[in-house]
């Protein structure tokens, strides 16, 4: 899913416009405050649920709509499931208390004896079911389905026409049908009808069946033959004009893109979707093919500000380039392979956060933006706090599950920052080998981790805990020298912008530059104040850390220093300076005092006592006037005084 921050970004995706610095392909505050507009006590029931005793295998859902000037559903949904143990008695199914359930129908008789009480529709089925038999059950219900959630099912108007529309991620699949809501279990397979007026079309999962027209109404069926979530399954109905486009994968399947849109914005609309063609084949080529070729890829337009991943058809507000692309790889990550909790919602998010971002790599838009200028935009919104896990804590605050910094932009960044550490080969097999193990099912970190460890070969646990558990990021402090052979000493420091880890394992890009040559070299860098000796066939001219920006850090410095006698302990910069010295320890040190003296001697600024080991310190001097100085440092008995001029 991915959503805009405010009505002027909405504005710029309709217009097809996208600006990496706007950060459209993340979560938006729309998305969220769309959300919060409802009573918080309804909010606090959402919850995942996984106390379901039975294994759905298929449903059958049929939808009437007599006007789509309101919200209005009449429903039936017909469930085939096997019992997961003996002797079930009783069905339950997730549905919000505001809806009318009218009748049950069971084995062709009426059951009367069922509840709905707190979201959820329990049903005595008056006879034991044996373990492992497939059955059915029909529920008939009616009612206005509350909007929550992101707009679960709503009721607007486009150009003067109405359209109504789902959108049940996380929550709000139970707000319009009977459903299991819990991510655990997947359907099969769907079929899904809606009758409505005959002016208008129906968009859903799927293949288009058949249009057929009676009494003024027509009934689209739509049918789906591959598993899903209940939170994927999705209806809109308005004037649509529909055409399709096509692209023929390198492994010969033939897709449909199919768009549904509306008649006010066709010219607008074919313009921009075939740009998606190119898309689809990269994302084929990287990982496996698209995983639902033998029925469709989709886009249906609809009143809301972003686009939401339905499985074979994304609801869209506009065609932008980066819409589209995000869009499309949850096809892949979050719909083929779908998170199995909300706390890994990273898994849908950052991925296709992060694909779209790859569309930048390879050249597929023209935005003019680079992939290591995308890159630095994602950082920049990243380290704009100082706290933070990609894992979500809290899977009942949909503030928290959908965070643009945390589940989007810092996901996708993690993912790039594994890239990295494993190498290209191992980061792309294990991720096809994680979907094509998992696909059509749910998936856990733990299961990335595995299939990323066997083709790396060596344990993540550690990285992952640092990035993915751990909050924040790291500042690096560098330091180098280079003797008479050429040879280069190079030591690293790390600072945490959070206590929640203690050190961030990482590998480390710096590159360094000569008259006539430069490199690269990474850094394994896994214990603080780590030294490398390197040899080089090239005098080093200049020194700069992470210069295509693949590392979560800010405020960090590749320094030249004469020489690294461990006597050497404290270095002051810019020295001569203006307003600010900073001052770095090749150890930690938890100073008492900070003295400054004039050139005369007489002490003229006191700092107090930190509370805290750091290697790097930052003291305000604007207040000095121009002059020679001296810095001194107490620790415990202990002190060193540099000089620096103030400028």
């Amino acid at each position: 899913m991915k959503f805009l921050k405010n009505s002027i970004l909405l504005f710029a995706l309709l217009l097809g416009i996208y600006s990496v610095n706007a950060q459209i392909e993340t979560c938006s505050e729309f998305k969220i405050k769309h959300f919060s507009k409802y009573n918080p006590e309804m909010q606090k029931k959402y919850k995942e649920k996984s106390s379901f005793q039975y294994d759905l295998k298929y449903h059958r859902l049929e939808f009437f709509f007599p006007n789509i000037d309101n919200q209005y559903i009449n429903g039936t949904i017909t469930s085939y499931f096997i019992p997961a143990n003996s002797g079930l008695n009783e069905i339950s199914f997730d549905l919000a208390d505001n809806m009318q359930v009218d009748s049950v129908l069971f084995h062709q008789t009426k059951l009367t004896n069922f509840t709905l009480t707190n979201d959820e529709l329990t049903i005595n089925l008056e006879t034991t079911i044996p373990e492992n038999v497939l059955d059915s059950i029909s529920v008939f219900y009616q009612g206005i389905p509350d909007a929550a959630g992101f707009g679960s099912f709503e009721q607007s108007t486009h150009n003067g026409s109405p359209i109504v529309w789902s959108l049940s991620e996380p929550y709000g699949a139970k707000d319009w049908w009977p459903c299991k809501q819990s991510l655990d279990d997947k359907i099969d397979s769907i079929d899904v009808y809606v009758t409505n007026p005959e002016a208008y079309k129906a968009a859903s999962n799927g293949l288009l069946i058949s249009e057929t027209i009676a009494g003024g109404m027509k009934t689209a069926h739509w049918k789906h033959r591959h598993s899903i979530a209940a939170y994927l399954i999705a209806i809109a109905v308005t004037n649509y004009l529909s055409y399709s486009d096509n692209v023929i994968l390198t492994t010969g399947e033939n897709v449909e893109v199919l768009n549904y849109v509306f008649p006010e914005d066709l010219t607008y609309a074919q313009t921009n979707t075939p740009n998606v063609l190119d898309v689809i084949q990269l994302y084929s080529d990287l990982f496996i093919p698209y995983p639902f070729a033998d029925e469709k890829y989709g886009h249906a337009e609809f009143g809301w500000g972003g686009g939401m991943e339905h499985q074979t058809m994304s609801f869209m507000a506009g065609f932008s380039h980066h819409l589209m692309a995000h869009e499309l790889a949850h096809q892949w990550f979050g719909d083929y392979v779908t998170c199995g909790s909300w706390h890994d919602i990273w898994l849908n998010e950052g991925f296709a956060t992060y694909l779209d971002g790859m569309t930048n790599e390879h050249n597929l838009n023209d935005d003019g933006v680079s992939f290591d200028d995308w890159k630095q935009d994602n950082i920049n919104y990243i380290i704009s706090q100082p706290d933070g896990s990609v894992y979500c804590d809290d899977t009942t605050d949909v503030w928290r599950i959908f965070s643009s910094r945390l589940s989007y932009d810092k996901g996708a960044m993690v993912l790039h920052m594994l890239r990295k550490y494993v190498g290209d080969d191992a980061f792309f097999g294990g991720i096809t080998n994680y979907l094509n193990d998992l696909g059509n099912g749910y998936a856990r970190t733990s299961d990335l981790q595995s299939h990323l460890e066997q083709t790396y070969g060596s344990s993540l646990q550690e990285f992952l805990n640092d990035w993915y558990y751990g909050e924040g990021y790291p500042i690096y402090d560098i330091y180098y020298s280079q003797n008479q052979n050429k040879v280069l000493t190079l030591t690293i420091n790390q600072t945490q912008s959070h206590n929640s880890v203690d050190f961030f394992n990482m590998k480390i890009p710096v590159k360094f530059e000569g008259i006539d040559k430069d490199t690269v070299i990474w850094f394994d860098n896994t214990v603080n104040g780590e030294q490398f000796i390197k040899n080089l066939d090239f005098d080093i001219t200049a020194a700069v850390f992470d210069p295509h920006h693949d590392i979560v850090s800010t405020g960090s410095a590749v320094l030249k220093i004469d020489t690294f006698d461990k006597a050497e302990k404290v270095f002051v910069l810019p020295n001569p300076a203006r307003n600010k010295i900073t001052v770095t320890f090749l150890e930690k040190i938890n100073l008492d005092k900070v003295l400054i003296y004039n050139s005369m001697g007489k002490q003229v600024k006191e700092f107090p006592k930190t509370n805290q080991s750091s290697y790097k310190f930052e003291f305000d001097i604007f207040d000095l006037p121009v002059g020679l100085y001296y810095i001194s440092f107490y620790e415990k008995e202990k002190s060193i005084t540099r000089k620096f001029v103030k400028n």
